[in-house]
C-alpha cells in the first residue's frame, strides 16, 4: 500500500518572504499536501499553492480538495495563480469558514486583483464547515476544531489509512496546553504547529509584546505535543523577519525540550506508512 505523504510548499507566516536569508526555509505562506493513494488534499491556499499546481499539471493530475484554516490574506492569496483551477476539466473542491465563497471572490474583485473568480474554468465546489464538524473527502475523515486566533481559525485532524495528521496553524497558547487543540491531536503522528515566536518575542522582553496577536511558541507547541501524545511535532508559520539561522536555532532549542521536533522547511516530505487502524 502506498505511503501518506506530507509535502510542504509554504512554510512562513503572514507574507511571503523571498531572498537570500530565507532560501533554506522558504519563504512562501502556508501550504501543505496530504498525499495518499492518488487523493490529495491540499492545507491552506497561501502562496506556495502555486508551485503545487505547477506540479500537478505536470504530473497530469486533476483533482484536488483545499482544506482551509481561515480567510487570512497569508492564507488565500495563492489561490488566485493555482493554474489548474482555470483550466476545464480539472476538479477542485473548496472546504472552509462560513462565507468562504464570498471571501474568496472579494479578494478577486477590481481594484484589488484583475481576474474574477468566475473566470476559473474549473469544476469548483464549495462547502463550509464548523468547529467540531466532520467530513469525509474519498479516503480522508476530517475533523474540525475552533483555535484561538482573531477572527478565528479552524485546527483539522485528518485521518487516512490508520495514521492521524494534526494542522494547527495560526493559534494562540493558553497559560496551559489548550484543552481543545489537545483532544483534536490525542496519539495524532504528526502534529503540524504555529511557532511563530520565541517566548522572548511572545513576552515582550525582546521587542514588542505579541500577545493577543493570535500567534504561538515552539515551547507551547512542545506543551502541546506531550499533553497529546504526539509522536512528531514540526514547528510551521515562520516569522517573516526569522532567518534561516534563526529557523535553525529555534528548531535546536526545540529538539533538545522534545527530541524529534523539527522545523518545516519548503521541500520537505515527510512519509508515513499506512496502519490498520489507529490505537484506540
Amino acid at each position: 500500500m502506498n505511503d501518506i505523504v506530507i509535502r510542504f510548499w509554504g512554510v512562513r507566516g503572514s507574507i511571503a518572504t523571498p531572498g537570500p536569508s530565507t532560501v533554506r526555509t522558504g519563504g512562501n505562506t502556508p501550504c501543505v499536501e496530504i498525499e495518499h493513494g492518488g487523493e490529495r488534499l491540499i492545507l491552506d491556499a497561501g502562496t506556495g499553492l502555486r508551485g503545487l499546481g505547477q506540479r500537478m499539471l505536470a504530473r497530469g493530475d486533476t483533482e484536488a480538495t483545499l482544506l482551509l484554516s481561515h480567510l487570512h490574506w497569508d492564507h488565500i492569496q495563492g489561490l488566485p495563480f493555482f493554474v489548474p483551477a482555470y483550466l476545464p476539466g480539472h476538479r477542485l473542491h473548496v472546504i472552509g469558514h462560513p462565507g468562504l465563497r464570498d471571501a474568496l471572490d472579494a479578494q478577486m474583485t477590481p481594484p484589488c486583483f484583475p481576474v474574477r473568480l468566475d473566470a476559473m474554468r474549473a469544476e469548483l465546489s464549495f462547502a463550509e464547515i464548523a468547529d467540531r464538524g466532520a467530513l469525509e473527502v474519498g479516503a480522508f475523515q476530517i475533523r474540525a476544531a475552533s483555535l484561538n486566533h482573531p477572527g478565528g481559525v479552524l485546527g483539522y485532524r485528518i485521518e487516512v489509512a490508520g495514521r492521524a495528521i494534526v494542522y494547527a496553524t495560526d493559534t494562540e497558547h493558553y497559560s496551559c496546553p489548550d484543552p481543545h487543540l489537545v483532544a483534536l491531536a490525542k496519539g495524532a503522528d504528526v502534529l503540524v504547529y504555529d511557532a511563530m515566536y520565541t517566548d522572548e518575542e511572545y513576552d515582550g522582553r525582546s521587542g514588542p509584546t505579541k500577545v493577543g496577536w493570535g500567534h504561538s511558541t515552539w515551547r507551547a507547541g512542545v506543551d502541546v505535543a506531550d499533553a497529546a501524545g504526539v509522536d512528531r511535532l514540526v514547528l510551521f508559520h515562520h516569522d517573516p523577519m526569522r532567518s534561516d539561522d534563526g529557523v535553525d536555532a529555534i528548531e535546536r532549542d526545540a529538539a533538545l525540550a522534545r527530541p524529534g521536533t523539527g522545523a518545516a522547511r519548503e521541500g520537505d516530505e515527510i512519509a508515513l506508512r499506512p496502519r490498520e487502524r489507529l490505537a484506540a
